[in-house]
């Protein structure tokens, strides 16, 4: 203990420097995009608006006992949240959030991700100074130049991620130790960490650290076969440790996890030949999204220094081939399918792709450490000729690559590039001059520091141009006001009810509020109750990564105890009352809406007996009698739009694609009827990132027409009328292809005497923590 207190008294200077340049370059960064705590432009790229803002906020919601930490009513229908948080929330980090409310939401992931950064520049320092003998300031730019590489910068905004970083370097430094020393701690506790933070790059991490173990003990298999056991018996201990978490979250992912992803070819599709080469410069972003290359960039020096190790001579080659080795393993796995695939655990990645590529950039930082640590004065000719053989690479690809797929290396980047080049160059000249030697280290570290910050301010930027850096006014410009409303609502109710906001911020807003709901969007999720629920009108398709509320029937909001909608506009549902305004919302009370809980039998098992809301509801009710006729639409009026083709669906083509296309219809809607237009895409891939905003007597609602649910809200009415809809259709691409439109007619007497037989069964919970409470008096099995 008191050799770690002198060795931090002697280090701590150069610790905090680590700690503190990463800190600083990126909250820099972050400035020069107009981002700060309290600015109007807020950190939330991606899904870090939609889902980590609200998720950190259900998080505070923990912490200040406002919600259960093992189950949650308020993702969808109910959420485990155990698994929900080994995702997204376990990081060692994330309970700063206490000391925010959930409007700071932004401020608060904003402060944590300048943390795990900092963190991350510590992390690499100690496993630096631990393993390769090089001057401070080296340690130091290593350092930062670990925290700061392009994979972390370029998707900062997956800030659950990001604690991953932090361990891998303790992981490996731990694997050293006890191969080195028979020390296990630090191994136990970095592998434990892992496990618990974040299951998904900890398999990723797992793996290679695995290999990585196999590859060293390879290096000098008599002096390290003794480590065999004590490095498999301490990972399983850490293994088992995590079961806490990882068992619950294994059963979980095994009832409501995804299928396997199926590889239909052996070449990883949309890749390049020079996609490592334009990824290892600094400054280069190309796109997170779907097409993207990896972030391999760390630096480069780094790059300089990882390609001599292979060159150099005082290494061995059996080093060399095992090192090698494990770096054609990462290349194969950017360019094979079913390598790549199995870094994301068989399942093939939505947008942020080879999410294994951040293990480039550390192994570059390894073997760039141990050669600097044997770099000496004879060894600079060797150097310059890696520099030149780099230089060439980057002039051929800026100057010979197919300029479509390359068109991201921009020329201020690519000059970047050579001018960072030549000054290494320089360096290397100079440390030939024996009077300027002792000062080299601190000047290259210098340069190496000043071009992270360059690459960190490029990533930051080439996420603003992605994704978009949203202003805080659209986070939390009604916060308070739905704060009261759904406040309110919590005041004037004991037993379970729903609440929906038909103009909500985000698919996740249950989350940060704090009410059941039915819209989601979760990596982790229940599918069975998402998919059912698709059968019964609210959407939810595919994978049941997103369900959706809009666009249902009267009948589900009543059968989910759905018993207020907030919205901006008049709802037009039979029996809602507006019972309170706040600002731009108003709260509607549903005076159908039904418990919890139904009686019934056991004939609701069986196969096909509800397959769809009505017959659910006429089981339900014992009421046969149909709820629901049908009527035609006419087309009334076509607005830069030209009906091409009406079969089995209609196609219409744009008369100037840059604008959007209206279609008018007119309705025949019986009186006592609750109305809904059926409006499908018939073909989903045309269709694909199309909204439609259906308006009825001057009010609008906008939705995806393959993200929500077909019955498009038209409206009660009491007598019989003729109404004209107008259906925009928000799309860039040249056609729109639906099904021939219907109407929906609710019966409304029907529907009244239907609710009122199932009221009779209806049985009321009270919901506690994770515990649902009812008492039924039964007359009969």
């Amino acid at each position: 203990m008191e050799a770690v207190k002198k060795w931090l008294q002697k280090n701590s200077g150069w610790l905090l420097l680590s700690i503190i340049l990463p800190i600083g370059i990126m909250a820099l960064a972050y400035y020069l995009i107009g981002i700060y705590p309290g600015s109007e432009r807020t950190i939330l790229a991606s899904d870090a608006f939609s889902q980590y803002a609200n998720f950190h906020a259900s998080f505070n919601n923990v912490l200040h006992g406002k919600q259960n930490i093992f189950y949650t009513w308020y993702g969808s229908l109910g959420l485990n949240y155990w698994a929900f948080s080994a995702y997204y929330l376990n990081g060692i980090f994330t309970p700063i959030v206490y000391f925010f409310d959930n409007q700071s939401m932004p401020d608060a992931l904003y402060v944590i991700t300048l943390i795990k950064f900092g963190a991350m520049g510590a992390s690499f320092w100690v496993f630096s100074t631990q393993t390769f003998k090089l001057p401070n300031w080296l340690h130091v730019s290593f350092s930062t130049a670990y925290a700061l590489m392009a994979y972390a910068t370029a998707y900062s905004e997956v800030i659950m991620w990001l604690d991953a970083f932090v361990y891998l370097p303790l992981i490996i430094l731990g694997i050293h130790q006890i191969m080195d020393k028979r020390k296990p701690v630090l191994l136990f506790i970095s592998y434990l960490l892992l496990f618990l933070s974040n299951f998904y790059l900890a398999f990723i991490i797992g793996v290679f650290s695995f290999l990585y173990f196999f590859i060293r003990l390879l290096t000098d298999r008599q002096r390290y076969k003794k480590s065999i056991l004590p490095y498999f018996v301490t990972s399983f201990l850490a293994g088992g440790a995590s079961m806490v978490t990882i068992l619950p979250t294994i059963l979980d992912l095994k009832n409501n996890g995804e299928s396997l992803s199926e590889f239909h070819q052996f070449w990883q599709p949309d890749t390049g030949i020079w996609d490592l080469v334009t990824k290892s410069m600094a400054g280069v972003y190309d796109t997170s999204k779907y097409g993207s290359a990896p972030f391999i960039y760390v630096g480069l020096l780094p790059l300089i220094f990882c390609l001599f190790y292979f060159v150099s001579k005082k290494n061995s080659l059996r080093n060399k081939l095992l090192y090698g080795s494990l770096f054609l393993v990462l290349i194969a796995s950017v360019y094979v399918s079913s390598l790549n695939l199995f870094w994301h655990g068989l399942h093939a990645p939505n947008m942020f792709l080879y999410r294994f590529s951040f293990l480039f950039s550390f192994l570059i930082l390894l073997l760039a450490g141990y050669s600097l640590e044997t770099f000496r004065k004879e060894d600079v000719e060797k150097v310059i000729n890696v520099v030149l053989v780099l230089l060439g690479l980057f002039l051929a690809a800026y100057f010979f690559a197919n300029k479509q797929r390359y068109d991201y290396v921009s020329a201020s980047a690519f000059i970047m590039n050579i001018v960072l080049l030549v000054l290494y160059l320089i360096l290397f000249v100079l440390y030939q001059k024996e009077k300027l030697k002792m000062l080299l280290p601190m000047l290259a570290a210098v340069v190496m520091i000043f071009e992270t910050g360059f690459n960190a301010q490029a990533m930051i930027t080439g996420i603003k141009d992605d994704w978009g850096y949203p202003s805080r006014y659209v986070y939390d410009q009604n916060y308070e006001k739905l704060t009261e409303l759904i406040g309110q609502t919590k005041v004037d109710n004991q037993g379970f009810y729903r609440l929906e906001n038909l103009d909500a911020v985000t698919r996740n807003d249950s989350f940060n509020y704090g009410y059941s709901g039915v819209t989601m969007f979760s990596s982790i999720r229940n599918r069975h109750s998402s998919a059912y629920l698709n059968n019964l009108g609210y959407r939810s398709s595919g994978s049941n990564l997103n369900i959706t509320y809009s666009n249902n029937t009267i009948i589900m909001d009543s059968l989910l105890g759905t018993k207020y909608n907030l919205s901006k506009q008049p709802v037009m549902k039979y029996g809602y009352k507006k019972i309170a305004t706040k600002g731009d919302y108003s709260l509607y009370e549903n005076s159908y809406a039904l418990p919890l809980g139904m009686l019934t039998d056991e004939k609701i098992y069986k196969k096909d007996a509800v397959n769809n809301q009505t017959e659910l509801m006429s089981h339900l009710s014992g009421i046969e009698e149909s709820l629901f006729s049908f009527g035609t639409v006419k087309e009334a009026k076509l607005e830069n739009v030209v009906l091409e083709s009406n079969g089995e669906s209609l196609v219409y083509g744009k008369q100037d694609i840059t604008k959007d296309a209206t279609i008018k219809w007119t309705v025949d809607i019986p009186a006592n009827t609750q109305a809904y237009l059926s409006l499908v895409a018939s073909d989903q891939n045309n269709m694909a990132k199309t909204d439609v905003v259906v308006t009825v007597d001057g009010v609008s609602r906008r939705s995806s027409i393959l993200e929500s649910g077909q019955y498009y809200n038209l409206g009660y009415y009491k007598t019989a009328e003729t109404v004209e809809v107008t259906t925009t259709f928000i799309s860039s691409n040249a056609k729109i292809t639906i099904y021939q439109p219907d109407t929906a007619l609710l019966n409304i007497p029907r529907f009244e005497e239907s609710i009122e037989q199932v009221k009779k069964k209806g049985v009321t919970f009270e919901t506690s923590g994770r515990k649902a409470k009812a008492e039924v008096t039964l007359n009969e099995d």
